[in-house]
């Protein structure tokens, strides 16, 4: 990547302004390609749909401060102007990564935005092949933190193209009379995640909910064989087991008695020889024939990606694994007792020495790490966020600014971008990550490296950024794909 600068603007006021009018004029053709076409923008990796002006202005910011890139809205409003032209199929087009290739490639050769961007997503003008179809329904087993975080997910990507939908969520019976609607309430306000973006409200007649448009059966049942889906019209769907009650394939199974079901997906780490995924490092090992699979756990969704990429570059002989974990629901908030070792201890007030065995699930998904890691958790008083630290023996010696590098070129250009991201600031703390979609985020001002020594220190949204990797494996095993423009 070439560094480029731009000049500094007289009036930066004037200058803002400017680039605000900019990004309020992207709003507009952003909505058109992603409803008309299920085109999906992005700058360098940020998603601009459903985004404000100011959020599409920070997206810009990211480039600057991470690529050494003075990408500004200048460059990349005619790069989505041009696009929104074009009649396009379904793709995932970087406008970020488009302008840049202009400035760098197009400019120098003489040719026009219009003429460059034609250039790059030649292929895919005139394209009317759809991810999936007919849409695949979706059904939430369990509306806890993550049932309810993958709802909003579902929810926000029905927009452009119905390739999941969100059919129904399971829960137990035996609440209030209005249970209907706290269960709304708990999905339309979250004290770490803040509101829901839409409109929500209850059919009670009907016993569902309508966010954005979106219908979604509420069916109350003590047990998976007690719910015939075919009767709410559901068909071949997908079940994503959000309850942890049933860890092994002989559990799971039990969904696929269930008329209208065809798939399970567990969001937990799956015991046995079931298939344990980290989206985008082995989520290749995903076959049409599976039936039942794990999405592993949120400590090992963040600790895979760079483990991966690390020992593919540098080698990793062995080391430890700490995670620093913000308190569950499992945890009590007042001492009480509790069937594991000091987990009965209030969790608002204590840090709590605990076990994690996501340094062991590593070698199911990494097997070349296979008991070369050891692992621990401190469990401590925050909602949300955790922090991996990982302490490695590596094979082959660096030095903190090459491994940084490194790793800053993986998080914006490999494709593992989804699952790392880079952070270059000395200021950052927990909260900061709230509501990050990557399985980690690699916070580069605190790498320790001496020789082969290399001590690393990871974010992890826990709740949101691990639904987005389920998330990403749902789509997967549902069949939905997408190009990729510029192609990696």
């Amino acid at each position: 990547m070439t560094e480029r600068r731009r000049e500094r603007p007289d009036d930066y006021f004037a200058d803002w302004k400017e680039r605000e009018a900019l990004a309020e004029g992207m709003i507009p053709l952003i909505g058109k390609l992603y409803r008309n076409n299920n085109v999906k923008t992005y700058i360098y990796g940020k998603n601009l749909v459903n985004l404000s002006v100011l959020d599409i202005m920070q997206a810009h910011r990211f480039v600057r401060q991470v690529e050494q890139n003075e990408l500004s809205e200048f460059e990349t409003f005619p790069v989505i102007q041009a696009l929104a032209t074009l009649e396009l199929g379904t793709a995932h087009i970087d406008a970020g990564r488009i302008a840049v290739a202009y400035e760098e490639q197009g400019k120098p050769a003489g040719k026009s935005v219009e003429e460059f961007v034609r250039s790059q997503v030649s292929d895919l003008i005139g394209g009317t092949v759809e991810p999936v179809r007919p849409p695949r329904d979706v059904v939430l087993y369990g509306f806890g933190r993550i049932g309810r975080l993958m709802a909003r997910l579902l929810i926000e990507k029905s927009g452009g193209g119905e390739n999941l939908r969100l059919r129904a969520v399971v829960v137990r019976p035996g609440g209030a009379e209005n249970d209907l609607v706290k269960r709304a309430s708990l999905l339309r306000r979250d004290s770490v995640h803040g509101p829901f973006q839409g409109t929500i409200r209850v059919d009670e007649e009907r016993q569902s909910f309508v966010a954005n448009g979106v219908e979604v059966k509420v069916i109350y049942a003590a047990s998976p064989t007690e719910v015939d889906y075919t009767q709410y019209g559901i068909n071949d769907a997908i079940v994503v087991d959000n309850t942890g009650k049933w860890r092994d394939a002989e559990g799971l199974a039990v969904h696929l008695t269930c008329p209208g079901v065809s798939k399970v997906i567990l969001t937990a780490p799956g015991k046995g020889d079931m298939k344990n995924i980290v989206h985008g490092v082995n989520s290749d090992l995903i076959s049409d024939d599976d039936t039942i699979i794990s999405a592993a756990s949120c400590t090992t969704n963040a600790i895979a990606p760079p483990l991966k990429v690390l020992d593919d570059r540098f080698g990793v002989e062995g080391g430890h694994v700490e995670t620093v974990h913000s308190y569950t629901n499992d945890q009590n908030l007042i001492d009480n007792y509790h069937k594991g070792d000091r987990r009965g201890r209030s969790a608002p007030l204590n840090m709590v020495i605990s076990e994690t065995g996501a340094a062991k699930a590593v070698g199911k998904v990494l097997p070349q790490l296979l008991g070369k890691l050891s692992g621990n958790a401190i469990r401590v008083p925050t909602p949300n966020v955790s922090l991996a630290i990982l302490k490695l023996n590596l094979k082959t010696e660096t030095n903190k600014d090459e491994l940084n590098e490194f790793m800053r070129k993986v998080a914006l250009h490999s494709p593992l971008r989804k699952q790392i991201d880079y952070s270059n600031s000395p200021e950052v703390v927990s909260s900061d990550f709230v509501g990050s979609r990557h399985a980690c985020v690699f916070d580069s001002e605190a790498t320790i490296v001496n020789g082969k020594s290399a001590i690393l220190y990871c974010w992890y949204d826990n709740e949101f950024g691990y639904s987005c990797q389920v998330h990403r494996v749902l789509e997967q095993m549902a069949g939905v794909t997408y190009s990729i423009y510029p192609e990696e």
